[in-house]
C-alpha cells in the first residue's frame, strides 16, 4: 500500500456560506376559522396526544393528566399543548423530577421541546402547501406565542435502566410572561429493562451526510469545529440504535440528488510512473468519529457502481483532475477499480476494518451489478456488499451480505428472504420517497413512524434503512420542501433538535426489542395475541382505508398483555 500522500483539494477547504437560517415560522396557508377562539378567555396548558400534528391556531381538546408506561431503560413520549387567547412575550417550559415515594427519576432524564411549525406539502404538490407541526427546538430558552395560536410541548423521559418499578409522579411547568402553569403526569414503570441501544437487535441505517452538517454551520469541512457541530447529531443518532456509518468513497455517488452532495473520502491519485496512491485520511477521520459516537457495528461504502457511473481521480503526469465515465463490464472500470478496492482491503485490515465494512449498492439494475460483482471479487473474495432493492431479483441479491428491500416489494417471495437469514445474513426494508403510506414524511401522520418497527417484526427482518437522516436544505428550519421529493424525505431531524417523525421513529425501534425479548418469553394466549396484533403490521401497500393509528393502539395494548 502506497504512502498516504495526496488529500483530496477539498478535503479542508472552507465551505461557502448558507444564506442565514431565519426560524420565523411562515403563515398558515390554511388557518383554522378564527370564531373558534371565540370561547377561550384565558391562557391554559393540558396535554394532548402524540398522534396528532396540532394546527397551529386550532382549539383542540386537551386533558388535564396523563399516564405513560415504560420498560426500565426506555424513552416515552408525550406531547402538551399551551393554547394562548392572549399574546405571551415570554414562554418558558421545566420539567421537575419525578417522585415515586423516596425514589426519583431527576428532571435531567425528561427532555422538553418546544414544536416548531415548518411549511411542508402533500407528495410534493406545491398548490397544496401546508403548515405542519414537527421540528422540536429544546427549551433551553423561551420564545413569543401569537394570539389566538396554541404552542405543542414535545416531552421524552429517559427513564433509567436502574430505576425500581413503580408509579412515579412529576410536573411540567409552563411559564408564561412569569405566570405559572403546571400539569401533572405519571410515568408507571415496570419490572422490564429494556437494553441500551448499543445493544439493540434492531439494523438501523439511517444515511447521515456530514457535508451538510459542515454546509449549514459555514465551518470548513473536517476541522476541529466540524466535529464539534456534528457530536450532538451523530450521538443522537448512536441513541436510537444506529449500527451503520455511512461512507462516500466516489464523488457525488448519488449524483446530487441532496442541495449538498456528498463528497469523496477518499483521494485516487494516478502516478507519473502509472500506478495508483490513495489518500485514507479523510475516511479514517470520519470512521474514527462516528465509532467515538457509538456507532460501531457496519461501515457501508457506496460505491462501485454511482448512478452516473463517473469515477474520480487526479492524475500527476497532467497535474489535473479527471472525472471519466466508466460502465461495469468495461476494461476500463476493472483497470481503476481492482487496484483501489485491493488497496482499500488491504487499509481496512490494517485497521481492523475489514470485517464490518460493505461495499454498498443503492437501486442498480441486476445488468450493472452482476459485472460489479465479478471486478469485486476478482479484487477480493472477501468483499462484504451491502445493498438497496427497488425490484426483486434472487440472483442479484444472494450475494448481498446485507439487504434492503424497498416496502412494496419486502412481501415477496418469503422462501428464498427467510434463506438469506438463515446464512447469518441480513434483510432490512427502507422507504424514501415512496411509498405513500407508511413514511416518515413531514406531513405524515406520526404513528406511521412507530408503525415502522412493528413492520420489521411483522416480516421478521433485521430493520430499516433510510436514505437520509440530516441531509439537511437550505431553508430547513422553517421549509422543509426540496426538489421532487416529498416534504421532509431528506431528513429527520433539524439541526439542534429532532422532530416528532423521529422520536416515534425511535419508539417503534424500541418495540421492535421488546417484541423479540416477549416472544422468547411469553407463552399461551398472551404469545398468541401478541402475534396475532403483529400479523397486522405486515401489510403493503398500504392505503387510505388501513388504520395505521387503530393498528398501533391494538399492538401497543397486545405488547403490554404479553409482559
Amino acid at each position: 500500500m502506497k504512502g498516504r500522500i495526496f488529500l483530496m483539494s477539498l478535503a479542508m477547504a472552507a465551505l461557502p456560506a448558507l444564506a442565514q437560517q431565519n426560524d420565523k415560522e411562515y403563515a398558515d396557508p390554511k388557518p383554522a376559522p378564527a370564531e373558534a377562539w371565540q370561547g377561550v378567555k384565558k391562557i391554559s396548558l393540558g396535554w394532548g396526544d402524540i398522534d396528532t400534528r396540532y394546527q397551529r391556531n386550532a382549539v383542540p381538546k386537551l386533558e388535564k393528566t396523563l399516564s405513560l408506561y415504560a420498560w426500565k431503560g426506555e424513552r416515552v413520549n408525550a406531547q402538551a399543548v399551551l393554547m394562548a387567547p392572549q399574546a405571551i412575550n415570554s414562554l418558558s417550559v421545566k420539567a421537575s423530577d419525578l417522585k415515586c415515594g423516596k425514589r426519583t427519576i431527576p428532571a435531567s432524564a425528561v427532555s422538553t421541546y418546544f414544536v416548531r411549525y415548518v411549511m411542508s406539502d402533500y407528495f410534493n404538490t406545491r398548490k397544496d402547501s401546508c403548515l405542519m407541526a414537527d421540528r422540536l427546538e429544546p427549551t433551553t430558552g423561551s420564545m413569543s406565542i401569537e394570539a389566538n395560536t396554541l404552542r405543542p410541548l414535545w416531552v421524552n423521559v429517559d427513564v433509567p435502566q436502574d430505576a425500581e418499578a413503580g408509579k412515579y409522579k412529576g410536573t411540567l411547568t409552563a411559564t408564561c410572561d412569569g405566570e405559572e402553569l403546571t400539569i401533572p403526569y405519571t410515568v408507571e414503570v415496570g419490572k422490564r429493562t429494556l437494553p441500551e441501544p448499543s445493544k439493540w437487535n434492531f439494523h438501523l441505517d439511517l444515511w447521515q451526510n456530514p457535508y451538510s452538517v459542515a454546509r449549514h454551520y459555514n465551518v470548513p469541512l473536517w476541522s476541529k469545529k466540524h466535529f464539534e457541530l456534528m457530536r450532538p447529531v451523530m450521538t443522537r443518532l448512536a441513541k436510537a440504535g444506529q449500527k451503520v456509518i455511512t461512507c462516500s468513497i466516489i464523488k457525488h455517488p448519488w449524483n446530487g440528488q441532496t442541495q449538498h452532495p456528498f463528497e469523496s473520502m477518499i483521494g485516487k491519485k494516478k502516478c507519473i510512473d502509472g500506478t495508483w496512491e490513495y489518500d485514507y485520511k479523510v475516511f479514517d477521520m470520519w470512521v474514527e468519529f462516528m465509532m467515538s459516537c457509538g456507532i460501531t457495528e457496519q461501515i457501508d461504502c457506496y460505491t462501485i457502481v454511482p448512478w452516473h457511473l463517473k469515477f474520480e481521480y487526479f492524475d500527476e503526469a497532467e497535474n489535473c483532475t479527471y472525472q471519466p465515465t466508466l460502465n461495469p463490464g468495461s476494461k476500463e472500470y476493472e483497470a481503476y477499480l481492482v487496484p483501489f478496492l485491493k488497496d482499500f482491503a488491504a487499509h481496512l485490515r490494517q485497521k481492523g476494518w475489514f470485517g464490518k465494512t460493505c461495499i454498498a449498492m443503492d437501486e442498480r439494475p441486476k445488468n450493472l451489478l452482476e459485472p460489479a460483482y465479478e471486478v469485486l471479487y476478482k479484487a477480493d473474495k472477501a468483499w462484504r456488499v451491502k445493498g438497496a432493492i427497488n425490484y426483486f431479483g434472487p440472483e442479484v441479491a444472494e450475494r448481498m451480505y446485507d439487504i434492503s428491500f424497498s416496502y412494496d416489494h419486502a412481501l415477496i417471495e418469503p422462501a428464498p428472504l427467510a434463506k438469506h437469514i438463515e446464512k447469518g445474513n441480513r434483510i432490512s426494508f427502507y422507504t424514501c420517497c415512496g411509498p405513500n403510506r407508511p413514511n416518515t414524511f413531514t406531513f405524515s401522520p406520526p404513528a406511521e413512524s412507530a408503525f415502522l418497527g412493528w413492520h420489521a417484526a411483522a416480516l421478521n427482518f433485521s430493520g430499516y434503512l433510510r436514505w437520509a437522516y440530516n441531509s439537511w436544505i437550505n431553508n430547513q428550519m422553517v421549509d422543509t420542501r426540496f426538489g421532487n421529493w416529498p416534504a421532509g424525505d431528506c431528513f429527520l431531524v433539524y439541526p439542534g433538535g429532532s422532530s416528532i417523525r423521529m422520536e416515534r421513529l425511535v419508539e417503534g425501534i424500541q418495540d421492535f426489542e421488546k417484541i423479540q425479548i416477549l416472544r422468547k418469553d411469553a407463552k399461551g394466549s398472551k404469545l398468541e395475541k401478541l402475534n396475532k396484533a403483529i400479523e397486522e403490521c405486515a401489510v403493503a401497500p398500504v392505503g387510505p382505508e388501513v388504520d395505521i393509528e387503530g393498528i398501533m393502539k391494538r399492538c401497543k395494548a397486545a405488547l403490554r398483555a404479553a409482559e
